[in-house]
């Protein structure tokens, strides 16, 4: 009886909220003026909470890091309920998991993390990794043999895993490349790329993330007569192949030009723009290297500009007209030697721009603010990172602030203005290992992805995840 008489109050109970949320959304809207009795505006405040906490919960939506720089590769993390300061001077990770060594930035998507690292004992060989974000447990690896030969900075992969549609696309330093099951891990079908292509091999490897677009999987290699080759991301079938050039270590992007999606690419001779469903190239223009091939950070988006950026050969901007597939040079500042630069020499990171103006860091850590239409410097700071040969700072935008990721495994939450960088807050979250590179004591040197509010990180030994949610 007791039973029953709970079970009818709890269906009365229902029938009051629906009859009450009913006239809400009808419309008979005021301060409970629909509310007739003591217990209908219980009953009404209760649900009216849960209303609030379920409309809060969408409004702070949480969201993946499924590729390289972010869901749409562009460096903004675009979730809320961040924390706007640090409670210490440093975090402590809520887990951590072992890993070898590798300069691939981890990736996040329907609840699991996926990096790349190398191992050379007992033989040399990468590994492909999946853990689950909220416990760090490993769900799965893949591993594959994977001599490295003629490449510099043997530390390990360097390519982000790309999460799309339920599948996973890794694409190791020699040119290996897969595409996994997400889930389980089970290969679903893979290439060597070195030997299908002739890949002349880069200096430091195959680097460059590979890129969703339509059906198709797009990588830059630097194959013969196939510097850039798309696949059929479900079955893996060559769709085209295009280019003479050399490969960089800068990862494709698409962009919108007169009307249509522009496949973008800085390879290791040119800046291209290409038809992403066929190769066919729509315009071309020269940035050569002076030294080396040495083009790592991103073409960046400013408007309807690019940025291009290297180590030895400076900045260089150029115009996309809206109404027709073609490209010019607006301006291109280089300065003497890598010590004695002009505009902006960067090396690893790729810069940020709020429109009017590039921030980036230099050749020695100088973090720099260029007035975008001209390449004129407006300001330089020493104070993000040490200054140091091949200093680098990973830039992630987030509401009106950017978070920086510099080398020394320090998390930075900044403003960035023509009038100068604004510090917030920092705290240690990686200590620096020399796997990576030798000097200095090491560095973090892999750009950190951030997700369900959550930064995920890694050095040549641990992936670690650290919770950046407010309260």
């Amino acid at each position: 009886m007791a039973q029953l008489d709970s079970a009818s109050a709890s269906e009365a109970e229902g029938y009051r909220f629906e009859s009450c949320l009913g006239r809400f959304l009808g419309g008979d809207w005021g301060p409970f003026k629909f509310v007739q009795t003591t217990e209908e505006l219980r009953v009404y405040s209760r649900y009216w909470v849960m209303l609030a906490v379920l409309v809060f919960s969408v409004a702070a939506r949480s969201d993946d890091w499924p590729q390289w720089r972010g869901p749409n590769r562009d460096g903004v993390w675009r979730e809320s309920g961040i924390v706007e300061k640090f409670a210490s001077s440093e975090l402590t990770p809520i887990w951590r998991a072992p890993i070898a060594s590798g300069y691939s930035g981890p990736t996040v998507a329907s609840g699991r993390v996926y990096v790349t690292d190398r191992m050379t004992e007992p033989k040399q060989v990468e590994r492909v990794h999946c853990f689950d974000s909220k416990t760090g447990k490993n769900l799965w690896t893949h591993t594959y043999d994977c001599p490295y030969r003629d490449v510099g900075y043997e530390a390990g992969p360097r390519a982000s895993v790309t999460i799309h549609d339920g599948r996973a696309y890794a694409l190791g330093t020699m040119g290996h490349f897969f595409c996994f099951d997400a889930k389980d891990g089970k290969v679903i079908w893979q290439k060597d790329l070195k030997a299908q292509y002739k890949i002349d091999m880069p200096t430091w490897g195959i680097a460059s993330a590979p890129l969703i677009e339509g059906d198709l999987v797009i990588v830059q290699v630097g194959g013969k007569d196939a510097c850039l080759v798309a696949f059929d991301r479900v079955s893996g079938g060559e769709k085209w192949q295009a280019l003479s050039d050399r490969a960089s270590y800068s990862a494709p992007l698409i962009v919108e030009q007169s009307g249509r999606r522009v496949l973008v690419c800085y390879t290791g001779d040119n800046v291209v723009g290409l038809d992403p469903k066929t190769g066919v190239v729509h315009w071309k223009f020269p940035f050569p290297p002076k030294k080396m091939v040495i083009g790592i950070s991103d073409p960046v988006l400013v408007g309807n500009q690019l940025f291009l950026t290297n180590f030895f050969d400076g900045s260089l901007m150029l115009r996309l007209p809206g109404d027709r597939l073609e490209v010019a040079k607006v301006w291109e500042r280089a300065g003497p030697d890598e010590q004695h630069t002009d505009g902006l020499h960067s090396i690893i990171s790729t810069p940020y721009t709020d429109g009017q103006f590039i921030y980036g860091v230099d050749s020695y850590g100088e973090l720099r603010c260029l007035n975008a239409n001209t390449g004129d410097r407006v300001w330089q700071s020493l104070e993000a990172v040490p200054k140091a040969r091949w200093a680098t700072i990973h830039f992630v935008k987030n509401g009106d602030k950017v978070w920086m990721f510099n080398e020394s495994g320090e998390l930075i939450i900044s403003k960035l203005s023509a009038k100068g960088f604004t510090e917030i807050s920092r705290a240690k979250l990686l200590e620096p290992t020399t796997d990576q590179l030798g000097q200095r004591g090491g560095v973090c040197w892999s750009h950190p992805a951030f997700a369900d509010r959550h930064v995920f990180a890694r050095n040549d030994k641990e992936l670690v995840c650290a919770s950046l949610a407010a309260n």
